[in-house]
């Protein structure tokens, strides 16, 4: 008899319980203010739109300086630049030779939303890591962006600091030049890559 009574007892309560937890004013699982800012970090925009004139099919042509004043190394290649999921991300695929080795690269560049910043990533099949450089900003006519990064030398084991100015010169040309770190620490050019669109 005592265990139909505490049974019942048992009902009597979980009823009030559930009855307390309904008259409570029930929260939406996220505020709109919240959902406005997720929708918002990864809607592509305008900043994504600006880097649209670097899509498409390109030749490339690519001069070296292994230390300052040396002289330069030319190679050729091609570049498939396409949007990948839904115009947030732009991939590069390249292909080439180098010094009579075959090349190959793949990059990313993306701007973030959040951050209120460009990026690009960088790797190739001449290393086994990831060059990650983030924009400082775009130049105030919008057609040049700049990169700052970090990249491993293997030379030293260490990062080095690395520099990129990506420009746009029109719809069927752009430039990309990097600056390194010479033997004496000043930065020096030591890449550029003049982009043309195939026809």
């Amino acid at each position: 008899m005592r265990l139909k009574t505490w049974v019942a007892l048992g009902l009597v309560c979980a009823g009030a319980l559930a009855s307390v937890a309904d008259d409570a004013p029930k929260k939406p699982a996220m505020d709109p203010a919240m959902m406005k800012a997720m929708m918002d970090a990864g809607m592509p925009g305008d900043a994504q739109k600006k880097l649209d004139v670097m899509a498409g099919a390109w030749d490339a042509k690519v001069t070296t300086w292994m230390m300052p004043g040396a002289d330069p190394m030319v190679m050729t290649g091609t570049s498939q630049n396409d949007w990948i999921m839904g115009g947030r991300y732009l991939r590069q695929n390249f292909s080439g030779a180098f010094m009579g080795m075959p090349f190959e690269g793949v990059g990313y560049t993306g701007y973030d939303n959040v951050r209120k910043q460009y990026w690009g990533t960088w790797m190739d099949n001449m290393s086994t890591g990831i060059m990650m450089s983030n924009g400082t900003g775009m130049s105030a006519d919008g057609k040049s962006w700049t990169f700052n990064g970090m990249m491993a030398d293997p030379m030293t084991g260490k990062d080095t600091t690395v520099k990129e100015t990506i420009t746009v010169v029109d719809a069927n040309h752009h430039t990309m030049e990097m600056w390194t770190p010479g033997p004496d620490g000043q930065m020096y050019k030591s890449m550029t890559i003049e982009y043309s669109r195939k026809k």
